[in-house]
């Protein structure tokens, strides 16, 4: 079959073969490209869709970008339960499979490395939200008598929000720390803009945690038990995913 090579994630050889009704971008199920001790897991896209200009102008398109976004994490998704794949950029084309072996070859030491740190382990991410003004959605705000009234007012909600801000950022400090000494890694990633990701609130923690697969269970009963700790604040876990946060700037 003619068409660029679209790459998905480098991983180890695995035996166990992939769900057969699987589709990639494009369409295109995936298959294993072997080099070397390593895998390639690629799918075959038209070049008209995916040549350096054409995929350029794609990424402007936001509906474009959530499909082939979509199609991307099944197949890493896919992988995550047969190996521990090493997931590339959304995006990464060669021009055919010589290319793919090459770049393998290349990064060889790389991947091995990368691979090995992290076998056998998952990513979890948690996110805290606070709510804002709690107290003015209870209740309406009392229409002020006088300028000096108005002024009160301002300073007595800008003092409550400023004491919920800091019980929020002081909770996630402490859950950080805590999920961080269980975890064998951690990143903090910057607060999501609520614009972006339509979640209520405002985001004060934005992390991501590598667990070993196996103790991913005693992670998430931990998490769990942290959600009646702080009233007005929501926790939540999302994974197990593959380890984006911790395959290196490069990958």
């Amino acid at each position: 079959m003619t068409g660029l090579r679209y790459v998905y994630a480098v991983c180890r050889p695995f035996s166990t073969p992939l769900q057969a009704q699987l589709t990639g971008v494009a369409g295109d199920p995936p298959r294993a490209l072997t080099h070397r001790g390593l895998v390639a897991v690629v799918s075959h896209v038209p070049e008209r869709d995916f040549a350096e200009e054409a995929l350029r102008a794609h990424l402007e398109d936001l509906d474009w970008l959530t499909a082939t976004a979509r199609a991307h994490q099944g197949v890493i998704d896919a992988l995550t339960t047969v190996t521990t794949p090493l997931p590339l950029r959304l995006g990464t084309v060669f021009l055919d499979d010589s290319g793919v072996r090459s770049m393998m070859e290349a990064r060889e030491e790389d991947f091995h490395r990368t691979l090995d740190r992290l076998e056998g382990r998952v990513e979890w991410g948690v996110k805290v939200y606070a709510e804002s003004g709690p107290q003015e959605s209870a209740r309406p705000a009392e229409k002020p008598a006088s300028g000096r009234d108005y002024l009160r007012q301002r300073r007595m909600q800008t003092r409550s929000h400023e004491e919920m801000w800091q019980k929020a950022e002081a909770f996630s400090t402490r859950l950080h720390e805590r999920l961080s000494a269980f975890a064998e890694d951690s990143r903090l990633h910057p607060p999501q803009n609520p614009a972006l990701s339509k979640a209520s609130g405002r985001n004060v923690l934005n992390a991501a945690y590598l667990v070993p697969r196996t103790h991913s269970e005693e992670f998430v009963e931990m998490v769990d038990r942290t959600k009646d700790e702080a009233p007005g604040l929501r926790v939540e876990l999302t994974g197990p995913w593959a380890a984006y946060s911790f395959a290196g700037e490069d990958t």
